[in-house]
């Protein structure tokens, strides 16, 4: 991702799952030093980018994405029986195309995600690896 991604990435906040980090209770002591960081912790470090996590326990902090995890489940699993599992991950990558290219947020002032993204590369292209133009699906991806 970080290799596609359009924008420098300098900063990652996840919350405490065993993808992203260690039990509280295993980030430090011996074992760590043997061991080194967690594996993701690794690949931020290699790219410079500052890992954070959310508190332990306080759900309200990741709210943002797992009001996107809902949305796509609702779009998805909770409305469409799929046959299999290439059923199920054509149709969210279609959903989220859509989403990215067609769905007007009010939050970004009732522009799409890729609207805002093209704007911000306007503005400062500096930030970004890549002209996020080059981006629009088509007929080859």
């Amino acid at each position: 991702m970080i290799k596609v991604f359009p924008y420098q990435i300098h900063t990652v906040l996840t919350d405490n799952g065993m993808a992203f980090a260690d039990l509280p209770k295993n980030r430090q002591g011996p074992s760590r030093h043997f061991l080194g960081p967690h594996i993701f912790d690794r690949v931020c470090i290699a790219s410079g980018i500052e890992h954070r996590l959310t508190k332990p326990y306080h759900p309200w902090t990741n709210g943002q994405a797992e009001r996107m995890n809902r949305t796509i489940k609702d779009a998805t699993i909770k409305t469409y029986r799929y046959d299999d599992l290439q059923s199920l991950k054509n149709h969210v990558l279609a959903f989220v195309t859509a989403y990215n290219f067609a769905k007007h947020l009010k939050t970004l002032r009732w522009r799409t995600p890729y609207q805002a993204i093209c704007e911000a590369w306007t503005k400062d292209p500096s930030i970004f690896k890549i002209d996020p133009h080059h981006l629009i699906p088509g007929p080859n991806t």
